[in-house]
């Protein structure tokens, strides 16, 4: 996965000790009942994002207690691949402003979910009070900037403060999200068409993004004794974007 070449790279340039966990499609089909029983969300994006954060929280707890994790970042310096629709600079500050707010019940509750599954605690440094009032603080305009092309560079702020410590293809290469990075978009989808293949169809609900999001709930829904009283609280990752 393109994700497995860039760490390969940061830790030999950092000198660093590095470890790896190569997974297959039998792997997450195996862990998923107990992912979404911890999650207690069917949201897509969440699941798919709880999915790479569960093996290596799984991996991570083997050596250590404590780790830090990247959350907040994306949404302080406007770094998911949605706020290049936002022309408008002071909308697009207002939706990173909204998507801050909401994030303790949505991401942060996935990341605390899953870590804590494996007896992980995750510390979440960009969240840190002093860098969130830093942060909301530099105008969106310097947060997504052209780098010498035609097309803006999510992160851009972030990214030009740390280039002198990291090597250029790593400090400008592409976003992508942890699904698609890690190489689990492509192994999900293909593993939930073969679930929903052998177990029959489960049609969506209305507000439901097509099968795979309907299969989730309905795995989930198995999980607990009272499962329409979960649902009804679930939390959907995009509800509520500035317009």
């Amino acid at each position: 996965s393109p994700d497995l070449l860039a760490a390969r790279r940061v830790a030999a340039h950092l000198g660093t000790e590095h470890h790896e966990l190569v997974i297959g499609s039998g792997d997450v089909a195996e862990a998923l009942p107990a992912i979404l029983h911890h999650l207690e969300s069917h949201d897509r994006d969440l699941v798919r994002s709880a999915v790479s954060c569960w093996f290596v929280a799984q991996a991570a707890a083997r050596r250590v207690k404590v780790v830090l994790t990247g959350e907040g970042a994306d949404e302080l310096f406007a770094g998911y691949a949605y706020h290049h629709d936002y022309d408008d600079m002071e909308l697009l500050q207002r939706e990173l402003r909204r998507s801050i707010e909401a994030m303790g019940g949505i991401n942060l509750q996935r990341v605390d979910r899953i870590t804590m599954a494996h007896g992980l605690e995750a510390r979440v440094p960009f969240l840190d009070r002093a860098m969130v009032d830093l942060a909301m603080r530099i105008p969106a305009a310097w947060k997504q900037r052209q780098n010498g092309g035609t097309k803006r560079v999510e992160k851009w702020i972030l990214r030009k403060a740390v280039e002198d410590l990291l090597p250029a293809d790593i400090v400008w290469r592409v976003k992508a999200q942890f699904d698609e990075g890690s190489g689990l978009a492509d192994m999900m989808q293909a593993e939930t068409d073969a679930m929903i293949a052998r177990w029959g169809p489960v049609l969506p609900r209305p507000g439901e993004r097509g099968a795979e999001e309907a299969l989730y709930r309905s795995l989930l829904a198995g999980s607990t004794a009272h499962p329409e009283r979960m649902l009804d609280m679930v939390a959907i990752w995009a509800d509520g974007r500035a317009a």
